[in-house]
């Protein structure tokens, strides 16, 4: 019986927990497209296909205490960490109440300071320096905390990406670099963004470790992150994790991905779906049910349905705070 969660160290709930946040990512994820095609939502950025990589990542890193700089797809380690399907809605809604940035930022923009989660820009790449910067500050101070910070594959061939990368190897600072590398920069394949296969392989040019897993697996991706978080407390530096996965949907609802990618492709990809293979391994050890699993759908389902109502329902930002935070007041 293949029981790799054992020698992890997660027991049968943490595994049945994992799987929780993944499915409700993907509900999740589902319903904002479902609000989108009725206008409802006007701009959404998918995280469907990495799930398995989002939770698997989250789920080494302390909640609370460890810094987040999370990128735009990263809705399974938001929730993983701690944010929920309300706090989701209301940004995407521009709501007053959403915890991001009361309405002002684009969709999964990602801020909530309870949680450490740094907020972010829309300028791909900008969060990796940042991620370094807070690292040496906390390295400074003698704070025991690591940082995660993510990105794309297109995003690696940013200037940003090589500066923090640098700064942070000679520093040795604990920062743990995760690369999801979905196969497209948008529409561009990676054979035209890199001769390199990996971009893990870069991380021996900077001086620390470089990783290559497989995204659609939580378990390979906890394993990866586990090892790097430990790395980074022990104060050996960062590491670079590179998790293959692949986006089940376009790059975002503005996106039409027939145009760049074949069909047979994207099928092929869904066989290997990060969410359905994770639960054929929970019923495999014996610790799921099909059963359990309608169950917990149903449960989540209803979780998702109060949440949307209630972001429907809250209020819109005021107009006379538009330019709040643009000019000092």
């Amino acid at each position: 019986m293949d029981n790799r969660h054992a020698a992890l160290g997660l027991n049968d709930d943490a595994l049945v927990a994992m799987y929780e946040k993944m499915l409700l990512t993907r509900l999740l994820d589902e319903r904002a497209w479902v609000l989108n095609r009725l206008g409802k939502v006007h701009f959404l950025v998918s995280a469907q296909g990495h799930e398995a990589c989002q939770v698997g990542a989250a789920w080494a890193l302390r909640p609370g205490v460890d810094w987040l700089l999370p990128y735009y797809r990263d809705l399974g380690v938001i929730l993983t960490i701690g944010m929920t399907p309300r706090d989701y809605l209301l940004a995407l809604l521009a709501k007053a109440e959403d915890p991001n940035s009361g309405g002002r930022q684009m969709p999964s923009h990602w801020s909530y300071p309870p949680l450490n989660i740094f907020t972010g820009s829309s300028p791909v790449g900008t969060q990796v320096p940042h991620a370094a910067g807070i690292a040496y500050g906390a390295k400074l101070r003698g704070d025991d905390i690591v940082v995660y910070v993510s990105f794309g594959e297109g995003t690696a061939s940013q200037g940003d990406v090589h500066e923090g990368m640098n700064f942070a190897a000679v520093h040795k600072l604990p920062v743990i670099f995760l690369c999801q590398n979905n196969r497209y920069a948008i529409s561009v394949p990676q054979q035209k963004q890199m001769a390199v296969e990996n971009v893990a392989d870069r991380a021996a040019g900077y001086g620390f470790p470089g990783v290559v897993v497989d995204g659609m697996d939580p378990l390979a991706v906890y394993a990866a992150m586990q090892e790097a978080v430990e790395r980074a407390r022990r104060g050996e530096g960062p590491t670079l994790i590179e998790a293959k996965v692949y986006r089940l949907t376009p790059h975002s609802s503005d996106d039409d991905d027939r145009t760049y990618r074949p069909r047979e492709e994207v099928e092929e990809w869904k066989r290997r779906d990060g969410v359905a293979r994770f639960k054929e391994y929970l019923m495999g050890v014996g610790v799921w049910t099909e059963e359990a699993d309608q169950e917990l759908r149903r449960r989540l389902l209803a979780e998702i349905d109060a949440a949307v109502e209630y972001a429907q329902a809250a209020a819109d930002p005021e107009p006379s705070d538009l330019l709040r935070h643009v000019y000092a007041e």
